[in-house]
């Protein structure tokens, strides 16, 4: 199987769409000897910042002379990116040989009477798979939806990290916050530690699991936090302590944002954790990590052709909450222009008064997915000084550019499935390799 074949197959599986459960995945692992539990891991799930965490809990081990695995989800352009060792991404030649590996055992199972295994299933499989052919030591492992009944659910980590709980998926997950939370809370297991930042209702759910599978619960702002010190504009400052661990130490962070301290805080608090066995973890290590670590399209500053741009891939309303939070406290006084594209089944009217101000200026374009939200349906009713419709990426990318000029900010956000591409072509234009745009 070649990386295009690969691909094609993954396409085909598209057919069975998001099916929760456990039975495919495990006879799946089963035929491929288990490769899930040769190598210790570390679980993460949460509604927001979830991949942040595996960001920097994945560098701070790699930093530390640990050979890491990464899986993550979704990507951004290339599925190779949701594989990665040591912060490089698996190459297209060995996805596609591992993609077709678990594809034969897929086969298998469908010749033996079960249900295909689900996209999302086959492509834990081939993470799993591809980790334990690396010979990785620790592997930092990113729920798709929910916890308890997600295909990454056969794994019994190191430590398990919920970050929040808040309304997404709740057609998958009960219907409820609490029905959500009783999701996340799944990928508690006996005796293993639990790091979160949940409040409310669903932090009470986590406790209660917590207590019956005899674990400890480490609960931000009880047990850790993280505090602003300074920010330069490209990194901040934090505090991180816990008297728990004894601890109370200054770390630079290359990651924007009051949620990412806050991410910050619950990755650190994995990584305390982790070094009571784990004697290779130091903190220069971590330091190091903390100040480099990437996250794409999460925040990220990305100037540009003398523009000065923010990508970020918030995609429901707490993730526009945290969005507008954000802009206001380091782009308070700039005019804004928003590159916006959202998909139909998310909650659009919140997401937009949730993030726009009556100043800003809006480039209402189309992500490129199926469940793309037509611009005409939402665009009309913004509240904002100027709007524009575009429904050409490309095109939209030019005009937004153009409109951003001086003090003024680009902001490029609604869905991940347009930050990906724009990023790219805004890639390409740094790199040289496409026309840098003008004012006028």
């Amino acid at each position: 199987m070649n990386y295009q074949e690969a691909l094609e197959y993954l396409n085909e599986l598209n057919k069975f769409g998001t099916k929760l459960g456990l039975d495919r995945i495990k006879r799946l692992v089963e035929l491929l000897d288990e490769p899930q539990l040769k190598y210790k891991t570390v679980h993460v799930t949460g509604t927001n910042g979830k991949g942040s965490v595996c960001a920097m809990v994945s560098e701070i081990l790699h930093q530390s002379g640990i050979r890491t695995g990464l899986y993550i989800s979704p990507h951004l352009v290339s599925y190779t990116e949701r594989i990665q060792i040591d912060g490089v991404a698996i190459s297209e030649e060995e996805f596609a040989s591992c993609i077709g590996a678990v594809k034969t055992f897929a086969d298998q199972m469908v010749d033996e009477g079960m249900e295909s295994p689900t996209q999302f299933e086959v492509l834990t499989a081939t993470a799993f798979l591809y980790f334990a052919f690396k010979n990785v030591e620790y592997a930092v492992i990113e729920v798709g939806v929910g916890g308890l009944l997600d295909s990454t659910n056969v794994i019994v980590p190191e430590v398990s990290v919920i970050t929040n709980v808040a309304f997404e998926h709740a057609d998958l997950c009960g219907g409820t916050l609490e029905g959500i939370a009783h999701h996340k809370a799944g990928i508690i297991k006996d005796g293993v530690p639990v790091v979160t930042d949940a409040k409310g209702t669903p932090l009470e759910i986590l406790q209660q699991e917590a207590v019956e599978k005899n674990t400890d619960l480490f609960i931000e702002d009880t047990d850790f936090e993280a505090k602003f010190v300074s920010c330069d504009g490209k990194r901040q400052v934090l505090l991180f302590s816990s008297e728990i661990v004894g601890v109370s130490l200054e770390f630079s962070l290359s990651l924007l944002g009051d949620h990412q301290i806050r991410n910050c805080a619950l990755a650190l608090m994995t990584i305390y954790l982790l070094s009571s066995d784990e004697k290779r973890i130091n903190f220069e290590a971590t330091k190091a990590a903390l100040a480099n670590v990437k996250w794409p399209g999460r925040f990220e500053r990305f100037d540009t052709a003398g523009k000065m741009i923010i990508i970020d891939g918030a995609h429901n309303p707490a993730g526009m909450l945290v969005l507008r939070q954000n802009l206001d406290k380091y782009f308070h006084d700039n005019q804004r222009i928003f590159l916006l594209g959202m998909l139909r089944d998310k909650a659009i009217d919140v997401m937009r008064n949730t993030l726009l101000r009556p100043d800003d200026i809006v480039i209402a374009t189309e992500p490129d997915s199926k469940r793309m939200a037509e611009p005409a349906s939402w665009a009309g009713k913004l509240n904002v000084k100027y709007v524009e419709i575009e429904p050409n990426r490309k095109m939209a990318l030019d005009r937004a550019m153009r409109l951003t000029s001086g003090e003024s900010l680009l902001c490029i956000t609604g869905s991940l499935y347009l930050i990906g591409e724009i990023r790219e072509m805004l890639r390409h234009i740094r790199n040289g390799e496409a026309e840098i745009l003008n004012d006028n």
